[in-house]
């Protein structure tokens, strides 16, 4: 379940190798109501190697995960996954 002050960690290689993967902090509640637009999505920040909250923006639900494998069993490369409760 997504809540308010998890981290997770990006999954994606790109990503410079000193600087490690992107990670970011949910900052709102999911919003999910059937035709609302943002619908299906949720606030988060980009969180700095110091800690500082940066770039709030919306991202899809979707694109959260909690585990590093999809239902195939295989690892997953894109999206982030979820590095602290």
């Amino acid at each position: 379940m997504i809540q308010p002050g998890q981290i997770y960690r990006s999954l994606s290689n790109r990503h410079h190798p000193a600087d490690g993967p992107t990670r970011i902090k949910v900052v709102g509640e999911p919003i999910s109501i059937a035709g609302l637009h943002n619908s299906g999505k949720v606030d988060v920040v980009t969180l700095t190697k110091d800690g500082r909250e940066i770039r709030r923006r919306p991202i899809e639900v979707t694109q959260l995960h909690a585990t590093n494998t999809t239902r195939d069993g295989k690892p997953r490369r894109a999206g982030y996954l979820l590095e602290q409760q």
